[in-house]
């Protein structure tokens, strides 16, 4: 393989708490009962406006969507987290010379915008999100788009993850999958769920296991 896409919530960041808030301050304003975290958690992998569909029905979604993105944008930046490991494996893979990609349904410009004040943007020859063309994850459109974005091709490429939403995206895209448990889904489930090349507890098992990277003393 020469080109690694990976997803970004769940996979490189943690960002599911202020995710959890903004849906709950979205749902206070429309005066709809309020979801609990695990709930939300579950959720999320589908871009925004799935996910409001799901959590307060298609409905709302036209009216609770610039809600959700107003306060997203104020307080995106709190109880936002590095995935442990992601900023390790960005940094080993970019030294080998692989071309990276971050490949999400989160907005496009929220994503480079994430990614730069954590530091990993200076790893990535590009980030493709929602917002950025008409598509979203699993539409073969949008894994065409990103590949070729990176002049890559598929047989050259992989897709890392941590649920069902990327391994069909992946499929979509005729390119290997492997996801980590650190997001929305358990091992068991991603396994029950999909027919992903590997499935990792972290990124430092899948480092380790498909790339053969050895963890650093501290991790990061």
């Amino acid at each position: 393989m020469k080109t690694v896409l990976f997803d970004l919530d769940g996979t490189l960041i943690d960002h599911f708490t202020t995710i959890h808030r903004c849906v709950v301050f979205t749902q206070q304003q429309l005066d709809l009962p309020e979801s609990d975290y695990n709930t939300v958690r579950a959720t999320v992998g589908g871009s925004a406006p799935v996910t409001l569909g799901k959590l307060l029905g298609e409905a709302y979604v036209d009216t609770a969507l610039p809600i959700f993105q107003n306060h997203f944008e104020q307080i995106m930046f709190e109880d936002l987290i590095a995935l442990p490991g992601s900023n390790w494996i960005l940094n080993e893979l970019k030294q080998r010379g692989y071309q990276l990609a971050v490949f999400t349904n989160k907005d496009g410009n929220q994503s480079r915008t994430i990614l730069d004040s954590l530091g990993q943007a200076q790893y990535l020859d590009a980030v493709i999100g929602t917002g950025d063309t008409p598509y979203r994850k699993p539409d073969p459109e949008f894994t065409a788009h990103a590949l070729g974005c990176l002049t890559a091709s598929s047989k050259d490429t992989i897709l890392i993850g941590d649920s069902p939403f990327d391994f069909a995206a992946a499929e979509a895209g005729q390119l290997k999958t492997y996801l980590v448990a650190t997001g929305s889904h358990s091992k068991t489930e991603l396994a029950a769920a999909t027919q992903a090349a590997g499935i990792y507890a972290d990124l430092y098992e899948l480092g380790a296991a498909l790339f053969d990277l050895t963890p650093e003393t501290t991790k990061i």
